[in-house]
This record gives structure tokens, C-alpha cells and sequence, in this order.
């Protein structure tokens, strides 16, 4: 067993060698640009496109051509969101969209730029202790005028999965667009965009053991179509959506990926479902409290506090022996408490005291029992300490 053991995978994965292999010759002697279609290097580079684009598209249940390639979902849940609600401005009232509190920071920061530069109105809706979003809030929120809810597939840090098939049809009896963040979802729980009534959706390679650097947004092209303008200009590559030379070996990756992801889901989820419960069985019996929906949860996802001790004082304990995190790596380097966590009505000391781990299709049954006493092995430590 290598350490210290990686325990962190909603942050990121490791690649999956089998992803590597297939990027590794468009790295190479298939190196062409897929938008120079005047030679054999062009017409290959664009074949792998859009094979990576029907596996991408597969994966949720969409058309090909309704997958655009970012560099990831940061960039995907922008273009959603701002390509959307910019098409409606210039009316006699501002549009309005929907969000939730526990949404993450691609999604909220992009929302109040939209509300603070473009005028745009926002409600951002609660979520219960569990962090479920209000469904009653989140209906009493519509208003004549709401054009776009966004509500993610699944939370970053607590892992709770709501009812995203709910939510859609919500949004779609009202005339209203739904996208979904589905960063940390897709590839992990069946997502099917047409059958949900997901007019929108972000997607990262990296979280689903494929390359950094490569993301997607899914975008309807019937019953509603949906009509995004661009946050880049220049070529018009990707239907004018996001110019921009392709990344040709990124995306044969995040193709691989995808298929991989289907045939394995249903495999990994089982394995890290019940590699989560031994590990939660046996933190419980040192005094952790589970943060999240016991049930309704992302099977890979564990988030955890133990009264009166900080999570960074276990995670720098620990880090010669497992790599965990206190939440999402995009805000790792901010002091304040989780966002999420308050949202879910912890105290600043609560969401201080929490730590966050994500398992990983590699992760052993050895790795999980390992982790687990390396957690109580810290925790007891820095009890005596104190």
C-alpha cells in the first residue's frame, strides 16, 4: 500500500491509464488541427473529436451536437449561465433566475456578477440540515419573469444528491430553463439529461479520471432550444459557442473517459458505498457526526466533524499518511468556514471542525480501514494534546 493514501477525489483523480494510452498519440504523429480539413491530419484530429463528443454525449443521454468542450466546468457553468440570460437582456424587466445556497463558487460568483453588472434579479434558495434543496422555496421563488434555475447534481463538499428529476420538471411546467452543475455527478450516478428535463449541464473530465484542462456543457436542442451567446470570440469552432483551437488530446481523454465511466459506475459506486460505511461506522465510534444526507449521497463521499477539533489540526496530522481536505479545492486557501456547511446550519466552529473524503475507483478495502484509524490515530493524538 503506497502512502500517504489518496483520499481527496472530489478534488481531482488520477488519470486512468487506459485514458492516457488513447491521448497519447494525438500528442504526437496525430497532432493535426480538427478545423483544418484540407489534409488527413485535419480529417483525423476532427474523427477523434467527435467520436470523444458521441462518448461524452452518451454518458448523460444527450445528442452529440448538443456538447460543447470547455476547459471545464468552471468555464461550462459560466457560459450557462451567462449565455443564457444575456440573450435576455434589453426587455422592459431584467430577467430572474433561481439558485441554491450550496451551489458551488463557479456557480454563485457567476450569478452576482450577473446580478451586480447586468442587473439581473437572483433568489438563492435554503437547503434543509441535509442539505436538500426547499422544494417549496424553490417553487414560491418563480416569478413571471424567472428564465433559468440552477441547481447542482450533486454537492462538492457533503455529497447530497437532490431531486433533480423534481426540480426539472418544476422548471419545465413553468417555462423556465434548469441547468445543473454536474461536475461531481456525472460519471458517478446515472444521468440521463432528456428523461430529467435538463436544458443545461456542466461536466469536468478530471473528476471522473480524465485530464485536467477539459470540460463540457451539455445544451438542449429541442423543446426548448437553448440559445447561449459566447463568453470567447474568434473562429467560431464549436458552433460558435467557444472559439479556440480544439484540444485534441484532452478531449479523445475525456472521451475515453466517458465510456469508461459507463461501463464501470454501477461497479465503483457499490465498492465505494460500502468502503464509506466501514469508514463512517468506524469514525462514528470515535465521535464523528456526519454532515449530509445519510442516504440521498454521492457513494465516494464522506464529510465529517468531530466536536471541539479543528479539521485542519486531523488533516495536517494526517498527511503523511492520507491526503483528505476540509472541503472544495477551489477555496481551500480561503479561512472563512465553508460556505456550504453554514448553509446547512453548522456554526463557524461546526464547519471548522470538518473534513472531507472522496474515494476513488483505485481505493482498497485496505486503503478505507487505513484511513479510517489514521483519522482516529489524529484525532486521539491532538485530544491529548489539548
Amino acid at each position: 500500500m503506497n502512502r500517504p493514501v489518496y483520499m481527496d477525489h472530489h478534488s481531482t483523480t488520477p488519470m486512468d491509464p487506459i485514458v492516457l494510452d488513447a491521448m497519447l498519440p494525438y500528442m504526437t504523429e496525430m497532432f493535426g488541427n480538427p478545423s483544418s480539413m484540407d489534409h488527413t491530419f485535419g480529417h483525423a484530429a476532427m474523427e477523434a473529436v467527435e467520436s470523444a463528443r458521441s462518448d461524452v454525449a452518451e454518458l448523460v443521454g444527450a445528442n452529440a451536437d448538443e456538447i460543447t468542450f470547455t476547459s471545464g466546468a468552471t468555464e461550462a457553468d459560466n457560459l450557462a449561465i451567462y449565455g443564457t440570460l444575456s440573450n435576455m437582456l434589453g426587455g422592459d424587466s431584467k430577467p430572474h433566475m433561481i439558485t441554491c445556497t450550496t451551489e458551488h463558487k463557479a456557480v454563485l460568483d457567476t450569478v452576482s456578477h450577473m446580478e451586480d453588472t447586468y442587473g439581473i434579479e437572483v433568489t438563492r434558495v435554503p437547503v434543509s440540515p441535509d442539505g436538500i434543496i426547499d422544494m417549496t422555496a424553490l417553487e414560491e421563488s418563480i416569478r413571471p419573469h424567472t428564465a433559468l434555475i440552477s441547481v447542482m447534481a450533486a454537492n462538492n463538499e457533503i455529497g447530497t444528491i437532490p431531486d433533480i428529476c423534481g426540480i426539472g420538471k418544476l422548471a419545465h411546467d413553468h417555462n423556465i430553463l434548469f441547468h445543473t452543475d454536474a461536475a461531481q455527478a456525472a460519471g458517478h450516478i446515472p444521468l440521463d439529461v432528456k428523461k430529467a428535463r435538463i436544458d443545461l449541464m456542466s461536466m469536468s473530465a478530471h473528476k471522473m479520471y480524465g485530464p485536467k484542462g477539459i470540460g463540457a456543457l451539455y445544451a438542449s436542442s429541442i423543446k426548448p432550444a437553448v440559445h447561449l451567446n459566447p463568453l470567447i470570440h474568434g473562429g467560431g469552432q464549436e458552433n460558435n459557442r467557444r472559439s479556440g483551437t480544439l484540444n485534441v488530446p484532452c478531449i479523445v481523454g475525456y472521451g475515453r473517459a466517458a465510456a469508461l465511466a459507463r461501463q464501470r459506475m454501477r461497479e465503483d459506486a457499490m465498492r465505494n458505498r460500502r468502503q464509506a460505511r466501514a469508514i463512517l461506522d468506524s469514525l462514528s465510534a470515535g465521535g464523528a457526526i456526519l454532515n449530509g444526507h445519510p442516504e440521498s449521497r454521492l457513494a465516494h463521499n464522506l464529510n465529517v466533524r468531530f466536536t471541539g477539533i479543528e479539521g485542519k489540526a486531523i488533516i495536517n496530522t494526517v498527511s503523511d499518511r492520507v491526503a483528505i481536505s476540509a472541503g472544495s479545492a477551489c477555496t481551500t486557501q480561503i479561512v472563512e468556514p465553508s460556505h456550504v456547511l453554514l448553509a446547512i446550519r453548522l456554526s463557524e466552529a461546526e464547519a471548522h471542525q470538518s473534513i472531507r473524503l472522496g474515494l476513488g475507483r483505485s481505493t482498497t478495502d485496505e486503503e478505507a480501514s487505513y484511513a479510517a484509524d489514521a483519522i482516529l490515530d489524529a484525532v486521539r493524538l491532538i485530544e491529548r494534546m489539548s
